[in-house]
């Protein structure tokens, strides 16, 4: 098959990149080469002719979006509205890669695909504009991922959560991290994987929650990842009320998937997921 995987650099790009290519034609774009906002530039995906176009550029950084929702909704909506045009013009599979913030976090229990969508800040707003638009394309997924983490780590953000805690304690820095804040850390190699064998499956077109397995505070995450690196920094736990933040978010966004065990498709436990990526970024020797 011939695949269009727009935002081809980024920290789930990459890892899609290598998923894809040994059986695939993968043509990597970056923001350079096609600008999803404009309309025009994504019209030349129509010399490319491809079987699948997968979209992964978004604009994610949550406090900012606040402050310029054009250029929020430009990316995370308008793109996909004209991905989703062009994908149906030459009868494309689109793929939209949305997230855990277009829920409100006040289930305050794992969100399943069947769950309504209630987002709470501008950033959630976009994404969920984004999924409306996919679905003008019939032959659509959307895949809803949440709290990534990869070896290439986050465009426009300098790495991830874990790279930046793993840092921070090198440098004997005190860290705070809040611990009442609920979501499911996600491995984004994990997640290609499941990218890659929904395609080859052709499950039924729609949308699946793709996150490893189980949930935890971004405290108890960061505890995962110093007992792992056998690191002790000066760790204390605060509440969300105790940081300001111009976008609001969810207490509790973590995400489970009813759609994939039906097809033996389970993802597994994030705290496996993160020891295979501190392996892999040798940050811990495989025993």
């Amino acid at each position: 098959m011939k695949i269009v995987l727009i935002g081809s650099t980024g920290q789930l790009g990459q890892d899609l990149m290598m998923m894809l290519q040994p059986n695939n034609e993968v043509i990597g774009l970056t923001h350079q080469n096609l600008e999803v906002t404009d309309y025009n530039s994504v019209q030349t995906l129509k010399d490319v002719k491809p079987n699948i176009i997968i979209n992964t550029a978004a604009f994610h950084k949550t406090d900012q979006c606040e402050d310029e929702p054009l250029k929020t909704f430009a990316v995370n909506a308008v793109g996909p509205k004209n991905v989703a045009a062009i994908s149906k013009e030459i009868s494309a599979t689109n793929i939209f890669i949305s997230t855990d913030y277009i829920f409100s976090g006040s289930k305050n229990k794992p969100y399943t695909e069947d769950d309504a969508p209630d987002p709470i800040n501008t950033y959630g707003v976009s994404k969920l504009a984004g999924e409306l638009f996919t679905k003008q394309q019939p032959r659509h997924y959307i895949f809803r991922v949440a709290s990534l983490f990869g070896v290439a780590g986050a465009s426009g953000k300098g790495g991830n959560f874990v790279e930046t805690m793993i840092t921070k304690a090198k440098k004997g820095q005190a860290i705070t991290v809040v611990d009442d804040m609920w979501m499911s850390p996600t491995y984004t190699k994990d997640a290609a994987e499941t990218i890659k064998k929904i395609i080859e499956l052709q499950l039924p077109f729609g949308t699946y929650h793709l996150t490893n397995q189980g949930q935890c505070t971004w405290f108890q995450f960061a505890q995962e990842i110093f007992n792992l690196t056998d690191l002790a920094p000066d760790l204390k736990r605060i509440k969300t009320s105790q940081i300001h933040t111009k976008a609001k978010r969810p207490l509790f966004s973590a995400l489970q998937s009813i759609k994939l065990p039906k097809y033996n498709l389970e993802m597994r436990n994030w705290k496996k997921a993160l020891y295979s990526y501190l392996v892999e970024k040798e940050h811990i020797i495989n025993t």
